[in-house]
C-alpha cells in the first residue's frame, strides 16, 4: 500500500496550543487568530470527476476559503474562485458536494459560528459550479439563517435534499424551478440527531436519524435515536419507532454516524465506534454486522464502493487509522494496513473518501487539533 499526505496548508500547533486553547477559545477568537483563519483547514467532502481527473474538495476554513480541487495531472491544489461569492460566515462544505444531471457540481454551506450570530449570519446557500467554464454562483438560501450539514441529490426528480443545523430540519430544493419546501424537524436538541450524511434509497426515499425529546424527564433515553425516511411520493416523513441496535444486544439504540447505499437492495449505516449495520429499507429493521476496531476510539464515516460486493473504508481515529476492504454481502472485512506517510505522518481521522477510475483512493482528513488536515492519496 502506497500512502502520501498532500498538504494544502502545513500549519503545526503542537500540544501546548492544544492544552491551553482548545477548550477555552470561542468562534470569534479562532477567527481572529491568523494561524487559524489563514492556515488551518479541514477536508470534509470529496467528489472525483474523471473528465478532468480532478478531486473536488469541500473544505473547512475560518477564512471562508472552502472550495478547491486537487489536479492529479499536475499534483497541485487548484483554487476554484470561491472568493467571488464568499460570505464571511461561509465555513465549509460538510458532506455536501454532488454532481447534477447537467454535469455541474452542487454544494451547500455549513457553519462554525454559534447561535449568538444566528440572525446576523444569512444561512447556508446552495452553490453551483460549472467545471467547464469555471462559473460559480449561489442559487438560494433554502432556510434563512440555518446552515446545511449535508445534501443528497435525487437525479431523476432533480431535487436536492438538505439537512439543516441549527435547528435540525430537512428541506428540499428543486434545481429547475427553484422551489423550496421545508419537510420537517428531525431533532429538538434533546440529543444531536444527525449523522455525517443523508442518503437516498433505490426508490428515492431520503434516510437520516431522528431523536425523541422526552421533555418530561431529564434525558431523552437510551432508545431516543431512531431512523426516519422522507417519502417523495407521499410528501411526508415516516418516523420509525426503531433505530440501530446496540452491538452488545442490550436494550437501546445507537446513532447512525453515516449512511451508505451500495444498490444491493439494502441500506448500510455505521455507528457505535465504527460498527457497520445492514438496514431493510422496507421496515427500517437493522442488524449489526461487525465492529472492526472495538478496542480503541474508531469511526466509519465514509465508504466507497469498489466493485460489486466490496467497498473501501477507514477504521480507527485519533491518529491510528487503517484502510479496510469490506465485503458487505458476507459481512466481513480485511484490514489492509495503517495509513501512514513515508515520513511517519499519520492520518488523524477520515471524514470522506473517493475512488478514481485507476483505483486510487483520496481520503479527506478532518478536525486535526494539532495541525492543518491533509488530503491523503492511497494506492491499495
Amino acid at each position: 500500500m502506497q500512502v502520501q499526505a498532500l498538504k494544502l496548508q502545513d500549519v503545526q500547533f503542537g500540544n501546548q496550543w492544544f492544552d491551553e486553547v482548545l477548550d477555552h477559545w470561542g468562534y470569534d477568537q479562532m477567527k481572529a487568530d491568523p494561524a487559524w483563519r489563514k492556515g488551518w483547514v479541514s477536508f470534509d467532502s470529496a467528489l472525483y470527476r474523471p473528465e478532468d481527473d480532478r478531486v473536488y474538495l469541500g473544505i473547512t476554513s475560518f477564512d471562508a476559503d472552502i472550495f478547491k480541487a486537487y489536479d492529479r495531472a499536475t499534483g497541485r491544489f487548484v483554487d476554484l474562485g470561491y472568493a467571488r461569492v464568499a460570505d464571511p460566515f461561509d465555513a465549509k462544505f460538510h458532506r455536501s458536494l454532488v454532481r447534477g444531471r447537467d454535469g455541474r457540481l452542487y454544494a451547500a454551506i455549513a457553519l462554525l459560528h454559534d447561535v449568538d450570530r444566528y440572525l446576523e449570519a444569512p444561512g447556508g446557500a446552495i452553490v453551483q459550479y460549472d467545471p467547464e467554464s469555471g462559473g460559480i454562483s449561489k442559487l438560494c438560501v433554502p432556510m434563512p439563517h440555518t446552515y446545511i450539514q449535508s445534501i443528497a441529490l435525487d437525479l431523476e426528480r432533480e431535487v436536492l435534499y438538505c439537512l439543516g443545523f441549527p435547528p435540525e430540519k430537512l428541506a428540499a430544493f428543486h434545481l429547475r424551478t427553484g422551489e423550496v419546501r421545508e419537510l420537517g424537524i428531525i431533532g429538538t436538541y434533546g440529543e444531536f440527531a444527525q449523522g455525517e450524511n443523508i442518503v437516498l434509497d433505490d426508490n428515492g426515499g431520503l434516510w437520516c436519524n431522528w431523536s425523541l425529546t422526552r421533555a418530561w424527564q431529564s434525558a431523552p433515553g437510551v432508545d431516543a435515536l431512531r431512523l426516519c425516511r422522507y417519502d417523495p411520493d407521499q410528501g411526508k416523513i415516516k418516523f420509525f419507532p426503531i433505530g440501530l441496535p446496540r452491538p452488545d444486544g442490550a436494550y437501546g439504540t445507537v446513532k447512525a454516524e453515516a449512511f451508505f447505499n451500495f444498490h444491493d437492495g439494502f441500506l448500510y449505516a455505521s455507528g457505535a465506534n465504527g460498527s457497520l449495520f445492514r438496514i431493510d429499507p422496507e421496515t427500517a429493521k437493522a442488524e449489526h454486522l461487525f465492529t472492526p476496531t472495538p478496542d480503541r476510539p474508531s469511526r466509519l464515516s465514509s465508504m466507497v464502493k469498489a466493485e460489486e460486493g466490496f467497498a473501501y473504508g477507514v477504521t480507527g481515529r485519533e491518529g491510528r487509522c487503517e484502510l479496510m476492504r469490506v465485503d458487505y454481502r458476507k459481512a466481513t472485512f480485511e484490514k489492509l494496513g495503517e495509513i501512514r506517510d513515508q515520513d511517519g505522518t499519520v492520518l488523524w481521522q477520515c471524514h470522506d473518501l473517493v475512488l478514481t477510475n485507476d483505483g486510487v483512493l483520496y481520503i479527506c482528513e478532518n478536525d486535526n487539533p494539532y495541525r492543518s488536515s491533509y488530503l491523503w492519496e492511497v494506492k491499495p
